[in-house]
């Protein structure tokens, strides 16, 4: 275990996760920011992806359980990514559809911004996400992030517009 919090536990993700964890990345309204739902391929490639990051940075994605169910229902943590040529911290985050809307999303940010702070000790973290997708927007804010800039990704062919933002340490909400 990473981290715990009221409702649920992140740890790493692992290869006995594939079957769940096909379930949420394979299906396109979760990833519709991706354009496309992920075949077993990708969800593979996004395990060990995941995998080379704890090995690497010792941080990562982080596999979102239920505690009352024991479940997964998604990710959430931190990794780096690159913003202006230059590498952020950014927490990010994925949801099982069937639990949007509860509060599990800003409830696991939250607790990775508190790790990105006071474990990671990095001073400012970034979500890097897209400008359609108004739900995560709304996770940044409410986790005390602000509107710092936009760039355009270019992914599998197709130019997506991207909004930055990020929380200083210190951030008091």
């Amino acid at each position: 275990m990473i981290l715990e919090t009221n409702r649920l536990i992140l740890r790493r993700l692992t290869e006995e996760d594939f079957d769940a964890w096909t379930a949420v990345l394979g299906d396109p309204e979760v990833m519709y920011a991706y354009e496309h739902g992920f075949s077993p391929e990708e969800v593979r490639q996004w395990i060990e992806r995941q995998q080379e990051r704890y090995a690497k940075d010792g941080f990562g994605l982080w596999a979102l359980i239920e505690k009352t169910s024991g479940q997964l229902i998604g990710d959430c943590g931190i990794t780096l990514q690159d913003w202006n040529g230059r590498e952020v911290p950014e927490i990010g985050y994925h949801l099982r559809r069937d639990r949007w809307r509860q509060g599990f999303a800003i409830e696991a940010a939250a607790a990775c911004r508190e790790y990105g702070f006071h474990t990671l000790n990095f001073p400012e973290l970034f979500s890097i996400i897209r400008d359609n997708n108004h739900p995560s927007q709304r996770v940044a804010l409410r986790n005390g992030m602000a509107l710092r800039g936009s760039f355009v990704k270019h992914y599998q062919g197709v130019d997506m517009p991207h909004l930055v933002f990020s929380v200083k340490r210190g951030w008091a909400g």
